[in-house]
């Protein structure tokens, strides 16, 4: 139990850690950041419901006005701009990706962890992020989606990541991938 709170409050501490690398701004106000590979990392690792619960804890934080969004970003404001979307979807995006690494056990872990990242961090995510922008910006779900492509190179380069670190951490600490216990 306290090592489940603890790993939880972690990688909540990760996702606002990654708010910390510089963001880049795009005109219809979404921010490029490393937060997602944060919530790649919550499934891979944590698993579907430690990590849902860590990005959850993360969440309140921000709600609650902490400024752990990338830019310096909290309260509940953030959860009616363009970028709410993503934001009411990256709990799922992680539950997602943790359970496709808990059932898919053949493969390499990095692969698993690169793939179930490309579907849950980044399907799931798009889904939720681009249906908030067609409601904040009033625009169809074909056009928020055409503004979001621009995001779809790194976030694979993210998903990547994610898998290759979650099998570095398996390899050196294998009860750390809580996801494969």
């Amino acid at each position: 139990m306290e090592k489940n709170i603890a790993y939880t409050a972690l990688f909540a501490a990760l996702i606002a850690a990654l708010g910390l690398v510089p963001k880049i701004t795009l005109a219809f106000g979404v921010p490029i950041t490393a937060q997602s590979l944060g919530i790649m990392l919550c499934g891979t690792i944590l698993g579907a419901k430690r990590g849902g619960l860590a990005v959850l804890l993360f969440l309140l934080l921000v709600a609650l006005g902490l400024p752990l969004l990338s830019g310096g970003r909290g309260g509940l404001g953030v959860f009616a701009g363009a970028t709410s979307g993503f934001l009411i979807g990256w709990p799922i995006a992680a539950f997602v990706t943790g359970l496709i690494v808990e059932k898919w056990r053949n493969g390499s872990l990095a692969m698993v962890a690169a793939v179930a990242s490309i579907v849950g961090g980044i399907f799931v995510m798009y889904l939720f992020g681009i249906a908030g922008m067609s409601i904040v910006l009033e625009k169809s779900f074909v056009e928020s989606a055409a503004l979001v492509t621009v995001f779809i190179p790194g976030d694979i380069l993210k998903a990547i990541i994610a898998g290759v670190l979650t099998s570095a951490i398996a390899k050196a600490r294998p009860a750390s991938v809580l996801s494969r216990s």
